[in-house]
Protein backbone atom coordinates (compact mmCIF):
# COMPACT_ATOMS: atom_id res chain seq x y z
CA UNK A 1 0.00 0.00 0.00
CA UNK A 2 1.20 3.05 -0.65
CA UNK A 3 1.83 5.44 2.78
CA UNK A 4 -1.35 7.61 1.76
CA UNK A 5 -3.59 4.71 1.05
CA UNK A 6 -2.93 3.40 4.50
CA UNK A 7 -3.58 6.12 6.46
CA UNK A 8 -6.90 6.12 4.61
CA UNK A 9 -7.42 2.73 5.11
CA UNK A 10 -6.62 2.50 8.88
CA UNK A 11 -8.94 5.90 9.38
CA UNK A 12 -11.53 4.08 7.76
CA UNK A 13 -11.68 1.61 10.52
CA UNK A 14 -10.59 4.28 13.42
CA UNK A 15 -13.72 6.23 11.99
CA UNK A 16 -15.95 3.01 12.22
CA UNK A 17 -15.14 1.55 15.36
CA UNK A 18 -15.65 5.11 16.88
CA UNK A 19 -19.05 5.32 15.70
CA UNK A 20 -20.29 2.11 16.12
CA UNK A 21 -21.89 2.35 19.54
CA UNK A 22 -23.85 5.62 18.43
CA UNK A 23 -26.86 5.38 18.26
CA UNK A 24 -29.15 5.54 14.73
CA UNK A 25 -30.97 8.64 14.24
CA UNK A 26 -33.66 8.75 12.28
CA UNK A 27 -32.85 12.08 9.03
CA UNK A 28 -34.96 14.70 10.68
CA UNK A 29 -33.51 14.24 14.72
CA UNK A 30 -30.26 15.72 13.11
CA UNK A 31 -31.88 18.04 10.67
CA UNK A 32 -32.01 21.70 10.82
CA UNK A 33 -35.10 23.05 8.77
CA UNK A 34 -35.67 26.63 7.07
CA UNK A 35 -39.25 28.11 6.40
CA UNK A 36 -39.93 29.76 3.65
CA UNK A 37 -42.75 32.32 3.19
CA UNK A 38 -43.48 32.12 -0.69
CA UNK A 39 -45.20 35.11 -1.15
CA UNK A 40 -41.74 36.69 -0.04
CA UNK A 41 -39.06 34.70 -0.86
CA UNK A 42 -38.28 35.13 -4.20
CA UNK A 43 -40.21 36.04 -7.55
CA UNK A 44 -39.31 34.83 -10.96
CA UNK A 45 -42.06 36.19 -13.27
CA UNK A 46 -41.86 39.98 -11.89
CA UNK A 47 -45.21 40.48 -10.52
CA UNK A 48 -43.95 41.52 -7.12
CA UNK A 49 -45.05 38.20 -5.43
CA UNK A 50 -42.75 34.98 -4.68
CA UNK A 51 -43.17 32.09 -6.52
CA UNK A 52 -42.33 28.41 -6.90
CA UNK A 53 -39.87 28.70 -9.63
CA UNK A 54 -38.32 31.65 -7.38
CA UNK A 55 -38.25 29.51 -4.68
CA UNK A 56 -36.51 26.39 -6.81
CA UNK A 57 -33.80 28.62 -8.05
CA UNK A 58 -32.70 29.51 -4.49
CA UNK A 59 -33.03 25.57 -3.39
CA UNK A 60 -28.79 26.01 -4.00
CA UNK A 61 -28.92 28.75 -1.35
CA UNK A 62 -30.20 26.86 1.23
CA UNK A 63 -28.30 23.74 0.81
CA UNK A 64 -25.37 25.91 1.13
CA UNK A 65 -26.98 27.42 4.28
CA UNK A 66 -26.71 23.17 5.71
CA UNK A 67 -30.14 23.13 5.63
CA UNK A 68 -31.58 19.30 5.68
CA UNK A 69 -35.04 19.94 4.60
CA UNK A 70 -37.55 23.27 4.28
CA UNK A 71 -41.70 23.79 4.91
CA UNK A 72 -43.60 26.13 2.92
CA UNK A 73 -46.47 28.59 4.02
CA UNK A 74 -49.64 27.28 2.05
CA UNK A 75 -49.39 27.30 -1.56
CA UNK A 76 -52.61 26.00 -2.10
CA UNK A 77 -55.45 27.38 -4.30
CA UNK A 78 -56.72 30.54 -2.00
CA UNK A 79 -58.82 33.71 -2.14
CA UNK A 80 -55.80 35.30 -0.41
CA UNK A 81 -57.61 36.60 2.71
CA UNK A 82 -55.12 35.26 5.09
CA UNK A 83 -52.24 34.71 2.29
CA UNK A 84 -53.14 31.47 1.54
CA UNK A 85 -54.61 29.82 5.02
CA UNK A 86 -57.63 30.12 3.41
CA UNK A 87 -57.79 27.18 1.12
CA UNK A 88 -60.05 27.05 -1.79
CA UNK A 89 -58.52 24.00 -3.36
CA UNK A 90 -56.39 21.37 -1.04
CA UNK A 91 -54.86 19.83 -4.90
CA UNK A 92 -54.61 22.60 -6.78
CA UNK A 93 -51.92 25.75 -7.08
CA UNK A 94 -52.60 29.21 -6.17
CA UNK A 95 -52.08 30.60 -9.48
CA UNK A 96 -49.78 33.56 -8.93
CA UNK A 97 -47.09 30.93 -7.32
CA UNK A 98 -47.18 28.81 -10.14
CA UNK A 99 -48.64 25.40 -11.35
CA UNK A 100 -48.68 21.62 -10.55
CA UNK A 101 -45.75 21.31 -13.36
CA UNK A 102 -43.98 24.15 -11.62
CA UNK A 103 -44.29 21.96 -8.23
CA UNK A 104 -42.57 19.12 -9.31
CA UNK A 105 -39.63 20.45 -10.69
CA UNK A 106 -39.31 22.00 -7.50
CA UNK A 107 -39.68 18.63 -5.82
CA UNK A 108 -37.06 16.96 -8.61
CA UNK A 109 -34.49 20.39 -7.51
CA UNK A 110 -34.79 19.29 -4.13
CA UNK A 111 -34.55 16.36 -4.12
CA UNK A 112 -31.08 16.50 -6.37
CA UNK A 113 -29.67 18.58 -3.88
CA UNK A 114 -30.79 16.11 -0.90
CA UNK A 115 -33.59 18.45 0.43
CA UNK A 116 -36.60 17.80 2.14
CA UNK A 117 -40.24 19.03 1.53
CA UNK A 118 -42.20 19.62 4.29
CA UNK A 119 -45.86 21.05 3.51
CA UNK A 120 -48.17 22.84 4.90
CA UNK A 121 -51.21 21.12 5.73
CA UNK A 122 -53.93 23.41 7.00
CA UNK A 123 -56.84 20.93 8.47
CA UNK A 124 -59.01 23.57 10.65
CA UNK A 125 -60.42 25.55 8.40
CA UNK A 126 -61.14 26.24 4.72
CA UNK A 127 -62.40 29.06 2.70
CA UNK A 128 -65.66 30.08 2.23
CA UNK A 129 -65.04 29.75 -1.64
CA UNK A 130 -64.34 25.89 -1.08
CA UNK A 131 -66.78 23.61 -2.43
CA UNK A 132 -67.64 21.98 0.71
CA UNK A 133 -68.56 25.46 2.16
CA UNK A 134 -70.44 26.12 -0.56
CA UNK A 135 -72.18 22.84 -1.00
CA UNK A 136 -72.89 23.00 2.91
CA UNK A 137 -73.73 26.18 2.91
CA UNK A 138 -76.58 25.26 0.45
CA UNK A 139 -77.38 22.53 2.62
CA UNK A 140 -76.39 19.46 0.18
CA UNK A 141 -77.39 16.26 2.27
CA UNK A 142 -73.80 15.21 1.67
CA UNK A 143 -71.47 18.09 2.85
CA UNK A 144 -74.32 19.91 5.22
CA UNK A 145 -72.70 18.78 8.41
CA UNK A 146 -68.94 19.71 6.76
CA UNK A 147 -68.70 22.54 9.19
CA UNK A 148 -70.14 23.74 12.20
CA UNK A 149 -73.81 25.53 12.03
CA UNK A 150 -75.65 26.08 14.66
CA UNK A 151 -79.22 27.72 15.18
CA UNK A 152 -77.55 30.12 17.92
CA UNK A 153 -79.39 31.79 21.24
CA UNK A 154 -83.04 33.09 21.22
CA UNK A 155 -82.88 36.79 21.52
CA UNK A 156 -84.91 37.86 24.20
CA UNK A 157 -85.53 41.66 22.40
CA UNK A 158 -86.69 39.31 19.32
CA UNK A 159 -85.47 39.54 15.98
CA UNK A 160 -82.31 37.06 14.50
CA UNK A 161 -81.20 34.78 17.10
CA UNK A 162 -78.03 35.94 19.28
CA UNK A 163 -74.25 33.81 18.41
CA UNK A 164 -74.78 30.00 20.06
CA UNK A 165 -71.42 31.57 22.77
CA UNK A 166 -69.30 34.34 23.02
CA UNK A 167 -66.53 32.56 21.85
CA UNK A 168 -63.95 34.53 19.53
CA UNK A 169 -61.69 34.29 16.58
CA UNK A 170 -58.44 34.91 16.41
CA UNK A 171 -58.67 38.09 14.09
CA UNK A 172 -60.71 40.01 16.52
CA UNK A 173 -64.59 39.94 17.18
CA UNK A 174 -67.26 36.75 17.25
CA UNK A 175 -66.06 33.08 16.14
CA UNK A 176 -69.75 32.99 14.99
CA UNK A 177 -70.91 34.44 11.29
CA UNK A 178 -74.32 34.12 10.29
CA UNK A 179 -75.43 32.63 6.86
CA UNK A 180 -78.98 34.59 5.66
CA UNK A 181 -78.71 31.66 2.97
CA UNK A 182 -78.78 28.66 4.99
CA UNK A 183 -80.41 31.09 8.38
CA UNK A 184 -77.70 29.75 10.85
CA UNK A 185 -74.34 30.16 12.51
CA UNK A 186 -71.24 29.10 11.53
CA UNK A 187 -68.16 29.25 13.44
CA UNK A 188 -65.13 30.53 12.53
CA UNK A 189 -61.88 30.37 14.51
CA UNK A 190 -59.97 33.03 12.18
CA UNK A 191 -61.79 34.97 10.02
CA UNK A 192 -64.90 35.20 8.63
CA UNK A 193 -63.64 33.75 5.10
CA UNK A 194 -62.05 30.57 7.14
CA UNK A 195 -65.38 28.24 8.18
CA UNK A 196 -63.96 25.63 11.04
CA UNK A 197 -64.28 22.44 9.31
CA UNK A 198 -66.19 19.49 11.62
CA UNK A 199 -64.09 17.13 12.95
CA UNK A 200 -66.94 15.19 14.73
CA UNK A 201 -67.85 14.32 11.45
CA UNK A 202 -65.96 10.96 10.00
CA UNK A 203 -66.35 12.01 6.19
CA UNK A 204 -64.12 15.17 6.89
CA UNK A 205 -61.47 13.28 8.34
CA UNK A 206 -61.40 10.99 5.35
CA UNK A 207 -61.58 14.04 3.06
CA UNK A 208 -58.02 15.17 4.87
CA UNK A 209 -56.57 11.79 5.15
CA UNK A 210 -57.17 11.56 1.40
CA UNK A 211 -55.45 15.12 1.15
CA UNK A 212 -52.60 13.77 3.06
CA UNK A 213 -52.07 10.87 0.40
CA UNK A 214 -52.63 12.90 -2.34
CA UNK A 215 -49.59 14.98 -1.64
CA UNK A 216 -47.46 12.18 0.01
CA UNK A 217 -48.09 10.34 -3.44
CA UNK A 218 -46.80 13.62 -4.77
CA UNK A 219 -43.36 13.15 -3.33
CA UNK A 220 -43.26 15.48 -0.41
CA UNK A 221 -42.03 14.09 2.73
CA UNK A 222 -44.20 15.68 5.42
CA UNK A 223 -46.77 18.46 6.72
CA UNK A 224 -46.43 21.20 8.90
CA UNK A 225 -49.55 21.01 10.44
CA UNK A 226 -51.42 24.42 11.31
CA UNK A 227 -52.99 25.45 14.28
CA UNK A 228 -53.92 22.33 15.36
CA UNK A 229 -54.69 23.29 19.03
CA UNK A 230 -57.82 25.43 17.44
CA UNK A 231 -59.10 21.52 15.72
CA UNK A 232 -61.99 20.91 17.85
CA UNK A 233 -64.28 22.76 20.30
CA UNK A 234 -66.10 21.77 23.00
CA UNK A 235 -69.25 19.62 22.32
CA UNK A 236 -72.40 21.10 23.32
CA UNK A 237 -73.98 20.37 26.55
CA UNK A 238 -76.64 18.07 27.14
CA UNK A 239 -79.03 20.86 26.94
CA UNK A 240 -77.95 22.04 22.97
CA UNK A 241 -75.64 24.98 24.74
CA UNK A 242 -72.14 25.49 24.31
CA UNK A 243 -70.21 26.86 27.65
CA UNK A 244 -68.83 30.63 26.93
CA UNK A 245 -64.93 30.73 27.48
CA UNK A 246 -64.23 32.74 30.82
CA UNK A 247 -62.42 36.29 30.47
CA UNK A 248 -58.46 35.92 30.74
CA UNK A 249 -58.15 39.55 32.72
CA UNK A 250 -55.68 40.00 30.68
CA UNK A 251 -57.54 42.98 28.64
CA UNK A 252 -60.90 44.76 28.40
CA UNK A 253 -61.51 44.92 25.13
CA UNK A 254 -64.39 42.21 24.93
CA UNK A 255 -63.47 41.64 20.97
CA UNK A 256 -59.61 41.10 21.55
CA UNK A 257 -59.37 37.58 21.80
CA UNK A 258 -56.83 37.42 24.52
CA UNK A 259 -59.84 38.87 26.82
CA UNK A 260 -60.92 35.16 27.11
CA UNK A 261 -59.16 32.18 28.31
CA UNK A 262 -59.49 29.46 25.70
CA UNK A 263 -60.45 26.60 27.53
CA UNK A 264 -62.94 25.09 25.32
CA UNK A 265 -61.63 25.99 21.88
CA UNK A 266 -58.19 25.20 22.23
CA UNK A 267 -56.50 21.72 23.09
CA UNK A 268 -59.83 19.30 23.69
CA UNK A 269 -59.03 15.72 23.92
CA UNK A 270 -60.91 14.88 20.63
CA UNK A 271 -57.83 17.33 18.85
CA UNK A 272 -55.22 14.39 20.14
CA UNK A 273 -57.27 11.94 19.26
CA UNK A 274 -56.98 13.59 15.27
CA UNK A 275 -53.48 14.00 15.27
CA UNK A 276 -52.90 10.24 16.57
CA UNK A 277 -54.56 9.52 13.76
CA UNK A 278 -53.16 10.92 11.17
CA UNK A 279 -49.58 10.27 12.83
CA UNK A 280 -50.84 6.50 11.97
CA UNK A 281 -51.25 7.34 8.46
CA UNK A 282 -48.44 8.71 7.61
CA UNK A 283 -46.76 5.66 9.35
CA UNK A 284 -48.57 3.57 7.42
CA UNK A 285 -47.74 5.17 4.17
CA UNK A 286 -44.08 4.66 4.79
CA UNK A 287 -44.59 0.94 5.31
CA UNK A 288 -46.63 0.74 2.54
CA UNK A 289 -44.08 2.81 0.03
CA UNK A 290 -40.80 2.61 1.88
CA UNK A 291 -38.72 5.46 1.54
CA UNK A 292 -37.69 7.91 4.56
CA UNK A 293 -40.19 8.43 7.51
CA UNK A 294 -42.59 11.06 6.80
CA UNK A 295 -42.64 13.68 9.48
CA UNK A 296 -45.32 15.90 11.13
CA UNK A 297 -44.85 18.49 12.89
CA UNK A 298 -47.56 20.42 14.90
CA UNK A 299 -48.36 24.10 15.46
CA UNK A 300 -49.40 23.60 18.97
CA UNK A 301 -50.01 26.07 21.63
CA UNK A 302 -50.33 25.58 25.45
CA UNK A 303 -48.79 24.45 28.75
CA UNK A 304 -45.57 21.99 28.32
CA UNK A 305 -47.91 19.34 30.45
CA UNK A 306 -50.58 19.87 27.30
CA UNK A 307 -47.42 20.29 24.48
CA UNK A 308 -46.32 16.40 25.80
CA UNK A 309 -49.49 15.25 24.96
CA UNK A 310 -48.75 16.39 21.65
CA UNK A 311 -45.54 14.18 21.16
CA UNK A 312 -47.58 11.11 22.30
CA UNK A 313 -50.72 9.89 24.42
CA UNK A 314 -50.84 8.35 28.24
CA UNK A 315 -51.12 5.20 26.77
CA UNK A 316 -47.75 5.59 24.34
CA UNK A 317 -49.87 6.26 21.23
CA UNK A 318 -47.58 8.57 18.76
CA UNK A 319 -48.85 12.03 17.86
CA UNK A 320 -46.40 14.64 15.82
CA UNK A 321 -42.51 14.09 15.55
CA UNK A 322 -41.83 17.44 16.61
CA UNK A 323 -44.49 19.89 18.57
CA UNK A 324 -42.98 22.88 17.71
CA UNK A 325 -41.27 24.54 20.40
CA UNK A 326 -42.42 27.75 21.05
CA UNK A 327 -40.85 28.73 24.47
CA UNK A 328 -38.03 31.17 22.86
CA UNK A 329 -40.77 33.28 21.23
CA UNK A 330 -43.49 33.12 24.27
CA UNK A 331 -41.27 32.56 27.11
CA UNK A 332 -38.20 35.15 26.72
CA UNK A 333 -38.12 38.35 25.51
CA UNK A 334 -34.87 41.40 25.48
CA UNK A 335 -35.29 42.13 28.88
CA UNK A 336 -34.90 38.63 29.75
CA UNK A 337 -31.37 36.90 31.98
CA UNK A 338 -29.96 34.36 31.58
CA UNK A 339 -31.08 32.21 34.27
CA UNK A 340 -35.22 33.24 32.49
CA UNK A 341 -33.29 31.31 29.24
CA UNK A 342 -31.35 28.42 31.23
CA UNK A 343 -35.00 28.32 33.20
CA UNK A 344 -37.02 27.83 30.01
CA UNK A 345 -34.49 25.21 28.39
CA UNK A 346 -34.12 23.80 31.44
CA UNK A 347 -38.12 23.25 31.93
CA UNK A 348 -38.20 22.02 28.12
CA UNK A 349 -35.73 19.08 28.30
CA UNK A 350 -37.68 18.20 31.15
CA UNK A 351 -40.86 17.91 29.67
CA UNK A 352 -39.03 16.01 26.53
CA UNK A 353 -40.67 12.58 26.79
CA UNK A 354 -37.88 9.84 26.67
CA UNK A 355 -36.77 8.37 23.16
CA UNK A 356 -38.05 11.77 21.75
CA UNK A 357 -36.30 14.71 20.00
CA UNK A 358 -36.45 18.12 20.84
CA UNK A 359 -36.23 21.23 18.49
CA UNK A 360 -35.85 25.02 19.11
CA UNK A 361 -37.61 27.90 16.69
CA UNK A 362 -36.86 31.10 18.01
CA UNK A 363 -39.08 33.34 14.70
CA UNK A 364 -41.93 32.65 12.12
CA UNK A 365 -44.07 34.72 9.91
CA UNK A 366 -46.33 35.35 12.77
CA UNK A 367 -44.28 36.97 15.42
CA UNK A 368 -42.05 39.72 15.01
CA UNK A 369 -38.36 39.19 14.02
CA UNK A 370 -35.49 37.70 15.87
CA UNK A 371 -34.00 41.84 15.55
CA UNK A 372 -36.74 43.15 16.51
CA UNK A 373 -38.00 41.23 19.56
CA UNK A 374 -34.85 40.51 21.01
CA UNK A 375 -32.60 43.56 19.84
CA UNK A 376 -30.14 43.81 16.91
CA UNK A 377 -27.53 42.81 19.15
CA UNK A 378 -29.25 39.38 20.05
CA UNK A 379 -29.28 38.12 16.79
CA UNK A 380 -26.31 36.57 16.68
CA UNK A 381 -26.60 34.88 20.64
CA UNK A 382 -30.13 33.84 19.57
CA UNK A 383 -29.09 32.02 16.43
CA UNK A 384 -26.50 30.27 18.51
CA UNK A 385 -28.53 29.39 21.11
CA UNK A 386 -31.34 27.93 18.79
CA UNK A 387 -27.87 26.00 16.74
CA UNK A 388 -26.12 24.52 19.87
CA UNK A 389 -28.48 23.05 21.75
CA UNK A 390 -29.33 19.70 21.35
CA UNK A 391 -32.32 18.34 18.43
CA UNK A 392 -33.71 20.05 15.50
CA UNK A 393 -33.39 23.81 14.83
CA UNK A 394 -35.75 25.51 12.30
CA UNK A 395 -35.18 29.05 10.86
CA UNK A 396 -37.42 31.51 9.53
CA UNK A 397 -36.06 33.16 6.24
CA UNK A 398 -33.97 36.12 6.66
CA UNK A 399 -32.90 35.07 10.20
CA UNK A 400 -29.75 33.81 9.65
CA UNK A 401 -28.69 37.37 7.87
CA UNK A 402 -30.76 39.54 10.93
CA UNK A 403 -33.82 41.05 8.77
CA UNK A 404 -35.65 42.85 11.14
CA UNK A 405 -39.64 44.01 11.20
CA UNK A 406 -40.50 47.00 8.36
CA UNK A 407 -42.91 49.48 9.30
CA UNK A 408 -45.89 49.05 6.93
CA UNK A 409 -48.32 51.59 6.52
CA UNK A 410 -51.62 51.40 6.89
CA UNK A 411 -52.74 51.63 3.01
CA UNK A 412 -49.77 48.78 2.73
CA UNK A 413 -51.57 46.57 5.28
CA UNK A 414 -52.75 43.02 4.32
CA UNK A 415 -52.76 41.41 7.23
CA UNK A 416 -56.20 40.41 7.94
CA UNK A 417 -55.91 40.80 11.78
CA UNK A 418 -54.29 44.16 11.32
CA UNK A 419 -57.27 45.43 9.23
CA UNK A 420 -59.62 43.85 11.46
CA UNK A 421 -58.27 46.02 14.48
CA UNK A 422 -58.42 49.74 12.43
CA UNK A 423 -56.05 52.44 11.19
CA UNK A 424 -55.58 53.50 14.84
CA UNK A 425 -54.71 50.28 16.48
CA UNK A 426 -53.46 47.84 13.15
CA UNK A 427 -49.65 48.07 14.15
CA UNK A 428 -50.21 46.28 17.55
CA UNK A 429 -51.78 43.08 15.74
CA UNK A 430 -50.03 43.37 12.02
CA UNK A 431 -47.81 40.21 11.09
CA UNK A 432 -46.68 41.88 7.98
CA UNK A 433 -43.82 43.42 9.36
CA UNK A 434 -41.97 40.30 8.93
CA UNK A 435 -43.35 39.01 6.48
CA UNK A 436 -41.75 41.54 4.15
CA UNK A 437 -39.95 40.22 0.86
CA UNK A 438 -36.33 38.49 1.45
CA UNK A 439 -33.01 40.38 1.17
CA UNK A 440 -31.50 38.77 -1.67
CA UNK A 441 -28.24 41.99 -2.67
CA UNK A 442 -28.49 45.39 -2.98
CA UNK A 443 -29.71 46.05 -6.13
CA UNK A 444 -33.08 47.15 -7.00
CA UNK A 445 -36.00 45.54 -4.68
CA UNK A 446 -33.31 43.56 -2.85
CA UNK A 447 -33.04 41.36 -5.80
CA UNK A 448 -36.15 39.69 -4.65
CA UNK A 449 -37.82 40.69 -8.18
CA UNK A 450 -37.29 42.80 -11.41
CA UNK A 451 -40.64 44.36 -10.70
CA UNK A 452 -41.11 48.20 -9.61
CA UNK A 453 -43.36 47.58 -6.71
CA UNK A 454 -43.85 44.08 -4.44
CA UNK A 455 -46.84 42.91 -2.55
CA UNK A 456 -45.28 44.11 0.54
CA UNK A 457 -42.63 47.18 0.76
CA UNK A 458 -38.98 46.19 0.58
CA UNK A 459 -36.91 46.79 4.18
CA UNK A 460 -35.27 50.33 4.10
CA UNK A 461 -32.31 48.51 5.22
CA UNK A 462 -31.56 46.23 1.88
CA UNK A 463 -28.50 47.35 0.99
CA UNK A 464 -26.61 46.98 3.92
CA UNK A 465 -28.39 43.53 5.35
CA UNK A 466 -28.70 40.99 2.50
CA UNK A 467 -26.94 37.89 0.96
CA UNK A 468 -25.02 38.81 -0.89
CA UNK A 469 -23.00 41.81 0.96
CA UNK A 470 -22.79 38.86 4.24
CA UNK A 471 -21.50 36.00 2.09
CA UNK A 472 -18.53 38.95 0.87
CA UNK A 473 -18.07 40.35 4.37
CA UNK A 474 -14.95 38.58 6.43
CA UNK A 475 -17.43 38.75 9.63
CA UNK A 476 -21.50 38.97 8.92
CA UNK A 477 -24.33 36.95 11.01
CA UNK A 478 -24.63 34.79 7.62
CA UNK A 479 -20.89 33.81 8.37
CA UNK A 480 -21.61 32.81 11.37
CA UNK A 481 -24.48 31.18 10.72
CA UNK A 482 -22.86 28.47 8.47
CA UNK A 483 -20.19 28.14 10.87
CA UNK A 484 -22.78 26.88 13.62
CA UNK A 485 -24.96 24.51 10.87
CA UNK A 486 -21.32 23.02 10.15
CA UNK A 487 -20.16 22.86 14.04
CA UNK A 488 -24.09 20.57 14.10
CA UNK A 489 -22.90 18.30 12.09
CA UNK A 490 -19.66 16.97 14.38
CA UNK A 491 -20.29 14.28 16.96
CA UNK A 492 -20.51 15.81 20.16
CA UNK A 493 -23.54 18.07 19.13
CA UNK A 494 -25.25 15.23 17.59
CA UNK A 495 -24.55 12.77 20.58
CA UNK A 496 -22.95 15.00 23.14
CA UNK A 497 -24.61 15.68 26.42
CA UNK A 498 -25.74 19.32 27.38
CA UNK A 499 -25.66 21.40 30.13
CA UNK A 500 -27.71 24.65 30.17
CA UNK A 501 -25.88 27.33 32.96
CA UNK A 502 -26.21 30.73 33.89
CA UNK A 503 -23.39 31.65 35.20
CA UNK A 504 -25.38 35.53 36.63
CA UNK A 505 -27.86 37.59 35.27
CA UNK A 506 -25.80 38.48 32.10
CA UNK A 507 -24.03 35.63 30.68
CA UNK A 508 -25.16 31.79 29.70
CA UNK A 509 -23.35 28.71 29.02
CA UNK A 510 -23.92 26.09 27.26
CA UNK A 511 -21.54 22.83 27.44
CA UNK A 512 -21.78 20.12 24.64
CA UNK A 513 -19.74 17.01 25.62
CA UNK A 514 -19.34 13.83 24.33
CA UNK A 515 -16.21 11.29 25.60
CA UNK A 516 -13.60 10.82 22.60
CA UNK A 517 -14.51 13.95 20.71
CA UNK A 518 -14.48 17.47 21.47
CA UNK A 519 -15.84 19.64 24.39
CA UNK A 520 -17.54 22.53 23.11
CA UNK A 521 -18.42 25.99 25.77
CA UNK A 522 -20.84 28.48 23.81
CA UNK A 523 -20.82 32.01 26.07
CA UNK A 524 -23.43 34.41 25.35
CA UNK A 525 -23.04 37.63 26.99
CA UNK A 526 -26.79 38.92 26.52
CA UNK A 527 -25.45 42.19 29.09
CA UNK A 528 -23.98 45.52 28.74
CA UNK A 529 -21.19 44.99 30.62
CA UNK A 530 -18.11 43.19 30.09
CA UNK A 531 -18.09 39.82 32.15
CA UNK A 532 -14.83 37.38 32.71
CA UNK A 533 -15.74 33.77 33.38
CA UNK A 534 -13.78 30.52 34.61
CA UNK A 535 -14.78 27.89 32.65
CA UNK A 536 -13.29 25.72 35.24
CA UNK A 537 -16.34 26.60 37.05
CA UNK A 538 -18.04 24.26 34.22
CA UNK A 539 -16.29 21.94 33.03
CA UNK A 540 -13.73 19.71 35.02
CA UNK A 541 -10.21 18.80 33.99
CA UNK A 542 -9.58 21.36 30.86
CA UNK A 543 -6.84 22.29 29.25
CA UNK A 544 -5.12 25.63 30.89
CA UNK A 545 -6.55 27.10 26.94
CA UNK A 546 -9.13 26.97 24.98
CA UNK A 547 -9.58 27.97 21.48
CA UNK A 548 -11.76 30.39 19.52
CA UNK A 549 -14.14 27.87 17.27
CA UNK A 550 -16.73 30.46 16.51
CA UNK A 551 -17.56 34.26 16.94
CA UNK A 552 -20.30 36.53 16.68
CA UNK A 553 -20.26 39.29 13.63
CA UNK A 554 -18.82 41.34 15.90
CA UNK A 555 -16.67 39.57 18.14
CA UNK A 556 -12.91 41.40 18.85
CA UNK A 557 -11.23 37.62 19.22
CA UNK A 558 -9.88 35.92 16.54
CA UNK A 559 -10.87 31.97 15.24
CA UNK A 560 -8.54 29.85 16.45
CA UNK A 561 -6.70 32.09 18.64
CA UNK A 562 -6.85 30.89 22.36
CA UNK A 563 -7.85 32.33 25.36
CA UNK A 564 -6.77 31.04 29.35
CA UNK A 565 -9.21 28.48 30.44
CA UNK A 566 -9.96 30.16 33.64
CA UNK A 567 -10.32 34.07 32.44
CA UNK A 568 -12.28 34.37 29.53
CA UNK A 569 -13.40 37.78 28.28
CA UNK A 570 -16.60 38.31 26.65
CA UNK A 571 -17.67 42.17 25.97
CA UNK A 572 -21.32 43.43 25.58
CA UNK A 573 -23.46 41.11 23.78
CA UNK A 574 -20.79 38.92 22.72
CA UNK A 575 -20.93 35.19 22.23
CA UNK A 576 -18.62 33.17 20.62
CA UNK A 577 -18.07 28.71 21.25
CA UNK A 578 -15.07 27.71 22.32
CA UNK A 579 -13.76 24.06 21.70
CA UNK A 580 -11.06 21.74 24.00
CA UNK A 581 -10.00 18.16 24.03
CA UNK A 582 -9.19 17.98 20.08
CA UNK A 583 -9.75 14.08 20.07
CA UNK A 584 -7.39 11.71 18.33
CA UNK A 585 -10.01 10.61 15.88
CA UNK A 586 -10.50 14.27 14.46
CA UNK A 587 -7.23 15.35 14.63
CA UNK A 588 -6.81 12.62 12.06
CA UNK A 589 -9.81 13.97 10.36
CA UNK A 590 -8.60 16.95 10.11
CA UNK A 591 -5.11 15.57 8.54
CA UNK A 592 -7.20 13.75 6.13
CA UNK A 593 -9.01 16.33 5.33
CA UNK A 594 -5.74 18.31 4.53
CA UNK A 595 -4.22 15.41 2.47
CA UNK A 596 -7.54 15.28 0.59
CA UNK A 597 -6.95 19.03 -0.19
CA UNK A 598 -2.99 18.74 -1.66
Amino acid sequence: MFPRARVIFLFSILVFLAEADFPVKDWWEKASFYQIYPRSFKDSDGDGIGDLNGITSKLSYLKELGIRGFWMSPIYASPMVDMGYDISDYRAIQPEYGTMTDFENLLVEARRLGLKVIMDLVPNHSSDKHEWFIKSEAGDPLYKDYYIWEDGLPNPNGGRNLPPSNWLQSFRGSAWQWSDQRQQYYLHMFAVQQPDLNYRNPKVIEEIDDIIRFWLDKGVDGFRIDAISNLVEIARSADGSYKDEPPSGLTDDKDDPAYLDHIYTQNQPETLEVLYHWREVVDQYQKEKGGDTRLLMAEAGGTLDILRTYYLSADGRLGAHMPFNFQMIFEVNKTSTAEDYERTIRNWMAMLPPGHTSNWVIGNHDRPRVGTRFGVNRIDVMNMMALCLPGVSVTYQGEEIGMTDVWISWEDTKDPGACNAGPDRYTEKSRDPCRTPFQWDDSAMAGFTQASQTWLPVGPEYRQVNVKLQNAERRSHLKTYKALMQLRLSKTFQYGSMQVNAINSDVLAITRELEGYNTYIVLMNLGDQTQVVNANNLVSDLPSKMRFEILDSSSHHVKGGLVYTDEISLLPHESYVLVARLAAVEQVHESMCEIWLE
